[in-house]
């Protein structure tokens, strides 16, 4: 952390994608751009960007092999144009195991290389009233826990369902900011999103970023939207609302030093 940026600009890119991939890697360049242009330096895109659809043969048909496809040649290439880290959502990466995929966050820095991969380790499962989810149907559950460490600080990857599972940041060693690119439904949105990103950040004492899915997708699938960026001390300095959009929020590193300072819980942990 002591050779860390002491603050700088953050962009949330919120996308309502859909089931073609080449129209969402169209988007996702634009709000990059866009980000870019309004002084960025790290740029988060949301879960699953490059294709969101109810059929999981429409997601599955549009999996990369890992270190190649046209979600990762845009990513490399808009943080090398731009000069920026890129925490690019999660894409569907070809597993091991035959017919999965694994749910995959890939972060890119200024140069265009690829510098972490962390692959989702908890699967979403949900009985809804009117639609069931199970993420494993598809997916390959990650096993490791990633961070990247950045001249903007170190950073703790998880994606979506994540939240649920406190212990997982715990394993990231302290992070200075914890990015959770998601895909929240309307029912888990409306009741938990705003809960668990604040509780987040506030027992790691760090700041959150959540970029999301907005709107309605192939099949009819709704997202809750409302990308968030959290303060270490549990404060929402931005949100946006259920349309696609770019979110800008000043991560100053010099919070989190006064809120561990102020509050050592980190220091007074014992289990």
């Amino acid at each position: 952390m002591s050779d860390a940026q002491t603050s700088f600009k953050a962009a949330l890119c919120q996308m309502e994608s859909g089931a073609n991939p080449d129209a969402n890697l169209a988007a996702a360049g634009s709000a990059i751009d866009v980000a870019a242009a309004g002084g960025a330096q790290l740029v988060c895109l949301p879960e699953l960007w490059l294709c969101m659809d109810a059929n999981v043969h429409t997601k599955l048909a549009a999996a990369e092999q890992p270190g190649e496809g046209p979600a990762q040649r845009l990513l490399a290439s808009k943080a090398g144009e731009h000069r920026i880290h890129i925490v690019g959502g999660s894409i569907p990466l070809h597993s091991d195991e035959s017919g999965k995929v694994f749910n995959s966050c890939l972060v890119y820095g200024p140069d265009g290389k690829l510098l972490n991969r962390y692959d989702k380790i908890h699967l979403f499962s949900f009985a809804g009233a009117d639609r069931d989810y199970d993420e494993a149907l598809v997916c390959t559950a990650g096993s490791q826990p990633a961070a990247v460490d950045t001249d903007l600080g170190r950073i703790g990857l998880s994606i979506c369902y994540d939240l649920r599972f406190p212990e997982l940041y715990r394993a990231l060693n302290q992070p200075d900011l914890i990015t959770a690119p998601a895909a929240f439904t309307e029912p888990t949105g409306a009741a938990h999103w705003e809960s668990l990103l604040r509780a987040r950040a506030i027992e790691n004492q760090c700041f959150v970023l959540a970029a999301a899915q907005c709107g309605t997708h192939g099949g009819g699938l709704r997202t809750w939207g409302h990308s968030m960026a959290i303060s270490p001390w549990g404060d929402i300095l931005t949100s946006a609302d259920r349309e696609p959009g770019v979110f800008f929020a000043t991560i100053d590193h010099s919070l989190s030093a006064a809120c561990r300072k102020k509050l050592p819980a980190l220091q007074g942990r014992r289990l």
